[in-house]
């Protein structure tokens, strides 16, 4: 089969079919809170969501429904590093919420996922670097993080997240 064939068969699939293609069972890896504007994320080893109000504890709290959670691939860490031409990055530096590993965060964009065995979040958008990025990881880190700042989400159904818990989409058939 020539590539334009290959091509021609995934235009018509959806989705679903596309995400079931390749196994998508990744795991939380670090997690963050940060109670108050400007200051430094601090690492936990759990949060809890609520639908109402996002990461309780967290300063965003209450303030926006597409962006209650941030995530970011952990993959994505080295890639940045490499830009930078540093050793490693500190995930506390990019100030998201959470890091996973296994699963590819950007294909979670307008997809409901579960954390655990209570979450379900829905991602809500693109989590763009912003120009603390360029203090936090010297000159250059803005544009380092373009295209590898994880993305936005929503709580859809309350709970715990744990690191070491596995994040997998859910598929339009499952119930959330």
């Amino acid at each position: 089969m020539n590539s334009f064939v290959s091509f021609v068969v995934l235009d018509n699939m959806d989705k679903n079919e596309l995400l079931r293609a390749v196994p998508q069972i990744g795991q939380v890896n670090w997690i963050s809170v940060r109670p108050q504007k400007n200051d430094p994320v601090q690492e936990v080893d759990t949060v809890v969501v609520d639908v109402e109000t996002g990461i309780i504890g967290d300063h965003y709290a209450g303030r926006s429904g597409k962006r209650q959670v941030t995530l970011i691939q952990a993959e994505h860490l080295p890639v940045v590093a490499s830009i930078l031409g540093v050793p490693k990055i500190d995930p506390a530096t990019l100030r998201r919420n959470i890091v996973v590993s296994g699963l590819n965060v950007l294909a979670m964009r307008d997809q409901k996922f579960r954390i655990g065995d209570e979450v379900v979040l829905e991602g809500t958008g693109h989590c763009h670097p912003c120009s603390k990025m360029e203090n936090n990881l010297g000159s250059g880190g803005y544009h380092a993080m373009r295209g590898h700042g994880g993305i936005t989400a929503r709580v859809i159904q309350g709970g715990a997240i744990c690191r070491g818990d596995e994040i997998r989409p859910i598929f339009k058939e499952e119930n959330s």
